[in-house]
């Protein structure tokens, strides 16, 4: 059976963003956690080795794939920094017209740094994608 390998995790936040080469992307990322936590409500926690979550939902798919997850979090990459934000919402999209300079995938919204976005747009995204996947996903853990 399929083993997920992006867990809720006992590991550091604050040693994990200290990790981070970049000092700009550190200085981010600090704040980041603080919009994140302050937004949700949640402590920070880690999922996987980079991985910053916030709050968490358990989700089974038709297919009877299931799993954990957080309901939003960040990611303090080399590259960019990923923003995960829930997938299927059919309002993300007109959120992200005043977020700012970005790029998204499926569930992942990439920017490269905090000053190329919107803060308060962040945060309806934040408060979006958990309404979405508290009511998608109302067995919550």
């Amino acid at each position: 059976m399929y083993e997920l390998k992006t867990k809720e995790n006992d590991s550091s936040v604050i040693e994990f963003i200290e990790s981070v080469e970049s000092q700009k992307k550190r200085e981010d990322a600090y704040k980041l956690l603080d919009i994140f936590t302050e937004t949700t409500g949640d402590e920070a926690k880690m999922w996987g080795t980079s991985i910053i979550g916030f709050g968490s939902y358990h989700y089974k798919y038709k297919t009877g794939h299931e799993g954990d997850a957080p309901l939003v979090g960040f990611s303090p990459r080399k590259a960019k920094i990923s923003l995960y934000f829930a997938t299927g919402d059919p309002d993300r999209e007109k959120l992200l017209e005043d977020f700012g300079k970005h790029t998204s995938g499926k569930a992942c919204v990439y920017i490269n740094k905090l000053a190329d976005i919107d803060v308060e747009v962040l945060k309806e995204l934040i408060h979006q994608s958990v309404k979405f996947l508290q009511k998608t996903f109302p067995q919550q853990l």
